[in-house]
């Protein structure tokens, strides 16, 4: 099997890609939420980084969130990563020209509205369609830094079949359905 491009294939470390898109695809199974979050999860980041440039105490904040964002993607897996590292780019970009043409009074409104309406439809994701809290309330690092590049890897793979490697998919499923099987064993045993 081909070494993965990131960091690595399975040791749980930093730039374990494998083990992250198990952890956040353990809470992402149905397909009607995977769509949902597909949908909201890049307008968040964008958003966010509006935010920045409205509010942070340094100019270059959403820069470095942005490049911060772009250069672990990037080290998780240099071809799905450029396109995220592209995709952050462009979203501090547009962030900055919102910024930029709206200002702070109307800016923070737009961050506002679009933070509540995408948080929403994630949540109404996780609780009506995958009946399953949301992976930030198990380790919200994790969840926040690797949303947009899941959907980005989810997205890849059905339209076009991309694997970081041979095998990936199906490994990362099989992963999957340990963690899935593991937590519907412990609620199920707390039903007991």
């Amino acid at each position: 099997m081909a070494k993965p491009s990131g960091g690595g294939g399975g040791g749980g470390g930093l730039l374990d890609l494998e083990h992250h898109f198990a952890f956040y695809g353990a809470y992402h199974s149905n397909a009607v939420n995977v769509f949902i979050h597909t949908l909201f999860v890049w307008p968040i980041f964008l958003t966010a980084l509006l935010l920045l440039h409205l509010a942070a105490p340094s100019a270059h904040a959403a820069a470095a969130g942005a490049a911060v964002y772009g250069a672990f993607y990037l080290l998780l897996d240099r071809r799905a990563g450029a396109l995220a590292a592209l995709l952050c780019f462009l979203c501090w970009a547009a962030s900055a020209a919102l910024a930029a043409r709206l200002g702070f009074s109307a800016g923070w409104k737009v961050v506002l509205v679009a933070q509540l309406f995408c948080w929403t439809m994630q949540f109404i994701g996780h609780g009506v369609f995958e009946k399953r809290a949301p992976a930030l309330l198990d380790n919200l690092v994790q969840a926040f830094l690797m949303a947009p590049f899941f959907v980005l890897l989810e997205a890849l793979h059905k339209f076009v079949g991309y694997e970081p490697y041979p095998g990936f998919h199906a490994k990362v499923q099989k992963l999957i359905d340990e963690a899935r099987k593991e937590w519907e064993d412990k609620k199920a045993k707390k039903m007991t």
